[in-house]
Parts: structure tokens; sequence; C-alpha cells
């Protein structure tokens, strides 16, 4: 059966390419060479090694570490100059990890100014300005606290939240009154109105209390 197959393939062959079955087999090698020769010398080359700061970018990002309550001093460690440290950033008093967001609050995204901040005045106002890169939102408008609510409930539902900023309460200075020391060294309580005016115990009296009239005599005449 074999046999039959190959003499079928033998006059196949010679009958449409008018060759000889080993001439047809050589003239097919050498195609095969030339094309593969052509392939390694014009084909596409391996793609190039990938740079060490793309494998960096690609690499899992760590879970966030939770902060707690820390200074808008110390978030600003946390702007993205550091690769090493999370990328934060706070709106109305909450810290977000917005690291998996580099690309957009890392150094030399768009929104680069608002990480390390309390940015809630400039995203409410939509300004890049330095004045408006605070957490004050005191004296915005309607359209103004609906723009910041929106960014909020964005980041609730995107980002982690890792902390909170530290409220600096001013502490006022009181005015301690300070009494006068004794010659014992001692504080010498303080008088008041009513001791002022309380006559004093030792006090001499007038003259005319203690100054005793000596009796006159009386001469008797005898009638």
């Amino acid at each position: 059966m074999a046999l039959q197959l190959w003499e079928t393939l033998q006059q196949a062959i010679t009958a449409y390419t008018g060759l000889t079955p080993a001439t047809f087999f050589t003239v097919l090698a050498f195609g095969l060479a030339v094309y593969y020769l052509l392939s390694s010398m014009f084909g596409p080359s391996d793609p190039p090694p990938r740079p060490r700061s793309f494998e960096e970018e690609v690499q899992p990002l760590p879970p966030p570490v939770q902060l707690g309550e820390i200074g808008e001093e110390e978030l600003k460690q946390y702007d993205g100059a550091d690769p090493k440290k999370p990328l934060l950033m706070a709106i109305k008093g909450q810290i977000y990890d917005v690291s998996q967001s580099r690309m957009f609050y890392g150094p030399g995204g768009p929104y680069a100014l608002f990480a390390g901040k309390d940015a809630s005045r400039a995203l409410a106002k939509m300004s890049f300005e330095d004045k408006d890169l605070t957490g004050d939102i005191s004296g915005l408008g309607p359209f103004e606290m609906e723009a910041l609510q929106d960014w909020e409930y964005k980041f609730m539902s995107k980002y982690v939240k890792v902390g909170s900023i530290k409220k600096e309460v001013p502490v006022a200075d009181g005015s301690s009154s300070e009494q006068p020391a004794t010659e014992n060294g001692d504080a010498k309580p303080a008088t008041t109105e009513a001791d002022d005016a309380k006559p004093a115990e030792d006090a001499p009296s007038t003259a005319a209390e203690h100054t005793e009239v000596p009796p006159t005599s009386v001469e008797s005449k005898e009638d």
C-alpha cells in the first residue's frame, strides 16, 4: 500500500512539475533553507529589555499602613518624594493612601501638588494656587461644597483611609496673679476690700476716749 502511494506521488510530481522526484525534493529543501536565512536576517528582533524603572512600577504595592492621628508637618513626608513611603493625601481631615494612583498624585503628575497635604479647599474650588492648599473650607459656597463632597465620596470608594490629621488647639496664656512673699519666704495672702475696711484691732483709741477728767472739788461753806 505504501509502495503504491509512493509511486503515485512520483508520477504526480513528474506530471505537474516536469521534474524527477529527487530534483523536486532538492529544490524544495533549498527553498526552505533560503527562507529561514532571510527570516533570521530581516525578521523582527527580540524585544528590548524593559527598563528597571518600569519593572519597579509594576511591582505589587504593599498593603496600606494605618498611621492613626498625625500632624500636618508629618503628613508632608508622604508627598511621593520618597518612593519607599506611601503616597498620602487628605480630604476634610481624613488621610487616604493614593499610592495606586501615583501617576496622578506622584511627582510629575497633574495633581502632584495635592500630595502630602489636606487639599480640601483646592479640590472644592478646583484651584492649583498655593493659598488654597489647606483644609480650611470656611466661606465656601454650596456648589463648592457639593464638589468637595463628590471628591470625598470618590476617595472613600477607591482608596483606603489610613488616618486623620491631628487638630492643634491653641493654648490661651492665662494671667497668673503673683502674691508678694513675706519675710519668711511664704506667700502673703491676698487682702480683700472687706479686710482693708476693717479697722485694726490693735490701733489706739482716740484721746477723748482714754483721757480721764479729774473731778472738781466743790468747796462747801458752812453757815
